[in-house]
């Protein structure tokens, strides 16, 4: 990406529906259907994989903030283009029946660290960018909800997800009441779906920034490595995750931040960590 400007934000790419750019060491990505609440349409679905592979190839970005812009955070599929057109969904449709998505972090193997920053509503196919960050933060306006079964659809993907975050009951209702019910932030707050609630909600942004920062200061081998090592958690059983985490652990022995960490905690500096 360019050098940044005078505002501080630099590499702005040229995407319809989504707007992606770096703020320092932070690269945005913000869904920009704020008409629609952010809906995905077939276009989106294809720019959301090359943003996540642009972000996650520019050694300038540590750490990935996703957004949206309008009133809505995500609300899922497009159902109006589904009803008017379904062939233009139809690859995505491929790809769901082989659980083969590429619409989040995690499906596209980004192992930087992701914060979702859920600035209005959040429902269904929304869900599964709560599901797949890192850290999820919140405005205090914020709402959550799964309407598929009240469409007459299954919640799957978002809600299998969500299972690894929230209590399973809690799930269970999301999913089952539907569009019936919305959790608003300080319950999504108790129930483990987010960790902090922004209040107002006009400092989202500078929130999710600064807690961005925070973690772009850390040493991008390590977090990689312990990126992996926790969500590989998710998917084994307990020994076998233990044993994966301890090879993530070893692959950065010997890796220049190791060195570089102590001697800057000692000469009370901050650290020149390689670039990812």
């Amino acid at each position: 990406m360019s050098a940044e400007g005078r505002d501080g934000v630099s590499g702005r790419r040229a995407f319809e529906t989504l707007e992606v750019y770096r703020r320092g060491r932070v690269g945005w990505l913000v869904f920009d259907r704020p008409e629609v609440g952010n809906a995905m349409d077939a276009l989106m679905i294809d720019e959301l994989e090359q943003a996540w592979r642009e972000l996650d190839q520019d050694p300038d970005v540590r750490v990935i903030v996703n957004t949206g812009n309008g009133e809505a955070f995500q609300t899922g599929l497009d159902m109006k283009q589904l009803s008017r057109d379904p062939a233009a969904l139809r690859e995505q449709s491929r790809r769901t029946r082989l659980a083969e998505l590429r619409l989040t972090a995690w499906h596209n193997q980004v192992w930087k660290p992701v914060i979702a920053a859920v600035n209005g509503v959040c429902a269904g196919g929304g869900l599964h960018f709560v599901a797949d960050a890192d850290v999820v933060i919140a405005s205090s306006d914020a709402t959550f909800l799964d309407p598929h079964v009240s469409v007459g659809q299954v919640s799957a993907y978002e809600a299998i997800g969500l299972v690894r975050k929230m209590p399973v009951e809690a799930v269970m209702r999301l999913a089952l009441v539907g569009r019936h019910e919305r959790v608003g932030a300080e319950q999504a707050r108790r129930l483990g779906m987010i960790s902090q609630v922004v209040d107002p909600a006009g400092r989202l942004r500078e929130e999710a920034q600064a807690l961005a920062e925070k973690i772009a200061r850390n040493s991008p081998a390590a977090m990689a490595a312990t990126k992996r090592a926790l969500w590989g958690a998710l998917e084994a059983g307990l020994t076998e995750a233990c044993r994966r985490g301890a090879r993530e652990l070893v692959s950065v022995w010997g890796h220049p931040d190791q060195t570089e960490g102590p001697r800057a905690f000692a000469e009370r500096r901050e650290a020149q960590w390689l670039a990812g």
